[in-house]
């Protein structure tokens, strides 16, 4: 079973996140560390700009909108982890369940 783990966010960063790394570099930097952590896990990566979202990924990110989420917001096979600054712990242990 494939772990798919989706950032979204925005080019332009959220009001509160401002000091934080951009959803983009957020998605780069947990595809490095999650890679290097569960070397034989199928991990599968992506990135969904949630004002130009992929198929599939429109209701979500319209909820996002709606909601003022903050992003960036991290989920692993569609299940919210994170919001803003992700805390590792809370993916790993996640990560950890899927894959037991």
């Amino acid at each position: 079973m494939s772990i798919i783990i989706t950032v979204y966010g925005a080019e332009k960063k959220c009001a509160s996140c401002v000091n934080l790394p951009s959803a983009w570099e957020t998605k780069e930097w947990l595809e490095a560390l999650l890679t290097r952590k569960y070397v034989n896990q199928p991990l599968a990566f992506e990135y969904v700009d949630m004002e130009y979202p992929k198929a599939g990924h429109e209701a979500f990110a319209q909820h996002m909108l709606e909601e003022d989420r903050i992003y960036p917001l991290v989920t692993i096979n569609g299940d919210v982890v994170a919001e803003g600054n992700p805390k590792v712990k809370d993916i790993y242990t996640k990560i950890d369940h899927l894959v037991k």
